[in-house]
């Protein structure tokens, strides 16, 4: 069991670095106006979901505790990123709408390390 948490938990960072490096990778774009919400954005942030019920679900069959407030908060703040990803993909969109991407991914890793 610990192999495919192991293996789900690596597949949770690989999404959150696909949001996250396709926010930074809009940077230069975010100055000329041009910055779009990327299909990455979208498959990172449904990466981020899947594998995240999957190891909620993983942990709790391996019978370790789960702290389900925590969960709850990283599930909202992911919610909200997946609205925006969804709702904005392909198209430009302005610096704050990125800058709250960035933001509530940037606090979900800090909820996930320091909570």
């Amino acid at each position: 069991m610990d192999v495919l948490i192991g293996l789900f938990l690596a597949l949770h960072i690989v999404g959150i670095a696909a949001l996250l490096g396709g926010v930074l990778a809009q940077m230069k774009a975010i100055r000329t106006g041009e910055a779009v919400v990327t299909p990455g954005m979208l498959h990172g942030a449904a990466t981020m979901l899947v594998t995240g019920l999957a190891l909620v679900g993983l942990n709790q069959a391996d019978d370790q505790e789960v702290n389900n407030t925590k969960i709850a908060v990283k599930l909202a703040l992911l919610v909200v990123i997946l609205v925006l990803v969804y709702v904005k993909r392909g198209e430009k969109v302005p610096p704050p709408v990125l800058g709250t991407i960035a933001l509530l991914t940037t606090v979900n890793i800090f909820i996930a390390t320091l909570w």
